[in-house]
């Protein structure tokens, strides 16, 4: 068996122990078993524990920001683009829930250098929404209202709900991407749409 295919299917089996057992229970013997390998051939591909979890952690953060960003039409009008990317983002994390988790609960939770990692696939897709809420701005009206600031601001609003939303999607009976993705669609699209034809929410004076 080639190389890189033996390496993807010990990846596997790595991402699979470490969603369910977590990374300081999983062992290299679990992950040798389950890859159906020996462990020395693992240490041998993927060096450590800490580096092969680091891999798994590039090779899920790439696969997630791939689907989202190849889900995205160009020249669709905005609430086709945002649509499309979320329900890419809901359907890969639902049909990967170990590798969300390794990513959304375990990453996270470790310290470095796993939070950089994960730091690092969060600001890809954070500048990626920037980018489509601009755009929506842009096409609301020629001369957009909305800061620079706040357009961020809203991407860092919208990538915390989705990654909270798809965590209970995933724990929860019967909810498919589509219906989170128009959840979150419910939840934000109205507001901002507001926001760029200029009816933003003021708080009263007290």
């Amino acid at each position: 068996m080639p190389r890189a295919v033996r390496e993807q299917q010990m990846m596997d089996a790595a991402v699979r122990t470490f969603a369910q057992r977590g990374y300081r229970a999983a062992s290299m013997d679990e992950i040798a078993e389950l890859a159906g390998v020996s462990k020395p051939l693992v240490y041998l591909y993927l060096n450590s524990k800490e580096e092969l979890f680091t891999a798994c952690i590039r090779r899920e953060s790439k696969a997630l920001v791939e689907a989202v960003q190849s889900a995205v039409e160009p020249g669709i009008p905005a609430d086709r683009q945002l649509w499309s990317g979320l329900r890419a983002f809901f359907t890969h994390t639902a049909e990967n829930p170990d590798g969300w988790a390794v990513l959304h609960q375990q990453a996270s939770s470790h310290g470095e250098p796993f939070v950089s990692e994960v730091g690092a696939l969060r600001k890809e897709i954070v500048a990626f929404v920037t980018g489509l809420i601009g755009a929506a701005a842009r096409e609301a009206h020629h001369d957009p209202a909305l800061p620079d600031r706040d357009v961020a601001g809203l991407a860092q609003a919208l990538v915390g709900a989705a990654e909270a939303l798809a965590g209970w999607a995933n724990v929860t009976p019967g909810v498919s991407a589509k219906e989170a993705a128009t959840t979150l669609m419910n939840f934000s699209w109205a507001g901002l749409e507001n926001l760029m034809h200029g009816r933003g929410w003021q708080p009263r004076e007290d």
